[in-house]
């Protein structure tokens, strides 16, 4: 049996299984130890940004550290600064008719940011769990926004919401040969032909 731990906090929207609202516990996902056979987990891949005032406040290597903990693999990663407000439209095309997308986009073109693929069993889930609530005031302590966000507007990390989203981000940020198919100790990544 894997053992799980109940999932606390804003966090609990984010991870439903069987009705019981449920993680795997971090020993069981330290260094990617957990692959269990016939999981309802598949593998999969997720975009983590950290944005602007992440990276202004050197939190891009905590951020690494806490996926790498949980045992997810980083197959791409690219710092960059948004020059093109096309790809930041496509990126937050479902925010386009709120009052706070114009001050979204020139935050998010303000200053470098980090884009990440990660990959791993239920990263996507997962991930939102661990980055918690984008509103620092909701965010649950121990999660990335409830230790290091300091406002709604500056909540430093964003990750694709479902598994179709991350396909569509991953894409629209990263090129094929941007992402990095290798061997994990044993555990092969298979999202990313070579």
């Amino acid at each position: 049996m894997l053992p799980w731990v109940p999932l606390a906090g804003s966090a609990r929207r984010q991870l439903m299984f069987g009705g019981a609202v449920l993680v795997p516990s971090r020993a069981a996902l330290h260094k990617g130890t957990l692959k269990p056979r016939g999981s309802p987990w598949t593998q999969e891949s997720t975009l983590v940004a950290v944005k602007p005032d992440g990276v202004q406040r050197q939190l891009i290597g905590t951020v690494i550290q806490r996926f790498e903990r949980w045992g997810f693999k980083l197959v791409g990663m690219k710092m960059l600064q948004v020059s093109e407000p096309f790809i930041l439209a496509e990126h937050y095309q479902d925010l386009q008719r709120k009052p706070f997308y114009p001050a979204l986009i020139s935050y998010m073109s303000s200053g470098p940011m980090v884009a990440m693929v990660w990959e791993g069993y239920n990263v996507v889930g997962t991930s939102r769990a661990m980055i918690g609530h984008s509103d620092s005031t909701e965010a649950a302590p121990g999660t990335i926004q409830g230790d290091f966000s300091i406002h709604i507007s500056r909540n430093i990390i964003q990750a694709s919401d479902s598994v179709e989203g991350a396909q569509r981000e991953i894409q629209l940020w990263f090129q094929s040969n941007e992402l990095v198919n290798w061997a994990d100790g044993g555990h092969y990544s298979s999202s990313y032909p070579a």
